[in-house]
């Protein structure tokens, strides 16, 4: 028997899988790097379908 491929998980709709992104601050001198996430799915770019939230026990 051959195993059998796991489904992908479905991107997130939010961040279009882009889920932390790098925001630069100031134009001269010293830059500072500001990090932000995806509230919707914590940073993973993957959104939870609610059936795999039940089986994980979310």
């Amino acid at each position: 028997m051959m195993p059998q491929p796991k489904p992908a998980m479905p991107i997130c709709g939010d961040c279009d899988g882009f889920p932390v992104v790098h925001i630069t601050t100031g134009t001269t001198g010293q830059r500072h790097t500001l990090t932000a996430t995806c509230p919707t799915c914590h940073g993973t770019g993957h959104r939870t379908t609610r059936r795999a939230a039940l089986q994980a026990g979310r």
